[in-house]
């Protein structure tokens, strides 16, 4: 804050939320190691864990893992694919009970977000008060628990959010903060990578209050990034609480099976995918600029390739139409493909209105998402799908 009145960041990270939901919703899942993500097939599966329940947790299961390792190490765990649609109403609730304590809000994933309470804290009896009452109306209205950290930075703020999960409460006060920091292993420090982190071990700084020790010239060869980790590593981040809606992609993937060389099961796949991120975009009333498609090719060589339109859009055969292009543009040098991606960014609420001259193929294209998302409340989300697309996506 500009007035020099210390700042009250709260950091909110909802715990395991994927499969918090689905125990919250099954009650014969609480307890049990749950993990989402894709089909393990018994140990040969070939995408990634989504997110994982605590009791998974104690097997060594974790995000990002690949599926058949989180099979190995716990084949008696209740293995299900996500649930967008369910996470993101979760979300769009938890984000109402943020707006009841305070304007100042920024959602950067779908689980978690910062708020600033310094202007508000005082109507409902100080921080630590505010902080307990966040917890309690979230528990409250989705059955969900959270952790929270309250600091001065966003950074503190962050890091005191993970400490205790789950179901967490951990607050630092400014005049705390250099001495909360300090003990603390380097890679706490958000944006810090593991490559950078082993270059600094090798040097012999491994916490945070080695690294705010070091002198300038010591940390030269970090470049640029050198002076900003040395000043986070202080307890120094002026970052503002920015509102607005933090989701800044929407997008999915698809692992096959086996690593594929056919031309019609990439394009069923394809379209597939983004009748999917269409379908996300219009449920959260958004719609983006820029399309991009990630190729996975044996090997696990990756691959990106973006096309940015003069005009945001949210149906499927506009960003199909352009998927495609990229995909037949990209040289593939006769290998195979193990992954697929579609991603949307660039967004921009789906009502705001880019051209003064209506698009007659808009408006039949927003007629037909229409009466195919009536069909698919109705009669769930199987009932319809669009010809020359995979239905299971």
């Amino acid at each position: 804050m500009s007035d020099g009145k210390e700042r009250h960041i709260v950091h909110v990270d909802m715990d395991a939320f994927f499969a918090a939901i689905e125990q919250r919703d099954d009650p014969a899942l609480k307890g049990r190691p749950v993990i989402i993500g894709a089909d393990p097939k018994g140990g040969r599966g070939r995408g990634v864990v989504s997110t994982c329940s605590y009791e998974a947790r104690k097997y060594g299961v974790k995000s990002a893992m690949p599926i058949s390792e989180a099979w190995r190490r716990c084949p008696a765990g209740v293995f299900l694919p996500p649930d967008f649609k369910k996470y993101e109403a979760a979300s769009g609730a938890i984000r109402s009970v943020f707006y009841e304590f305070t304007p100042d809000i920024e959602q950067i994933s779908i689980d978690e977000a910062f708020l600033d309470i310094t202007r508000s804290s005082h109507l409902f009896g100080g921080p630590f008060e505010t902080c307990k009452k966040i917890k309690a109306r979230v528990k409250e209205v989705t059955g969900l628990t959270c952790s929270v950290g309250m600091a001065p930075t966003k950074l503190a703020a962050k890091i005191a959010s993970d400490l205790e999960k789950p179901d967490g409460l951990v607050l630092v006060k400014a005049g705390d903060l250099n001495s909360f920091l300090g003990p603390l292993d380097i890679l706490k420090i958000w944006g810090l990578g593991p490559k950078t982190a082993q270059a600094l071990r090798e040097r012999g700084i491994n916490t945070i209050g080695e690294l705010a020790g070091c002198g300038a010239r010591e940390l030269s060869f970090l470049g640029k990034a050198g002076p900003e980790l040395r000043a986070s590593a202080r307890g120094v981040d002026p970052r503002e609480v920015k509102e607005g809606n933090g989701i800044k992609s929407v997008g999915n993937e698809i692992t096959f099976e086996t690593d594929t060389s056919d031309e019609r099961t990439v394009k069923e796949s394809l379209l597939a995918l983004c009748d999917k991120v269409s379908s996300r975009l219009r449920a959260q009333g958004l719609k983006g600029r820029t399309i991009t498609l990630k190729i996975r090719l044996e090997g696990f060589l990756t691959y990106t390739r973006a096309v940015t339109l003069a005009f945001a859009t949210n149906f499927t055969d506009v960003i199909n139409e352009h998927a495609l292009e990229l995909y037949r543009a990209f040289e593939k040098d006769n290998k195979k493909i193990r992954l697929l991606g579609v991603k949307v960014s660039a967004l921009m609420p789906a009502d705001l209105k880019e051209s003064l001259f209506e698009d007659k193929n808009d408006t039949r294209r927003e007629n037909t998402h229409k009466a195919i998302e009536a069909i698919r409340e109705k009669f769930g989300k199987g009932a319809i799908y669009r010809a020359g697309g995979r239905k299971e996506i």
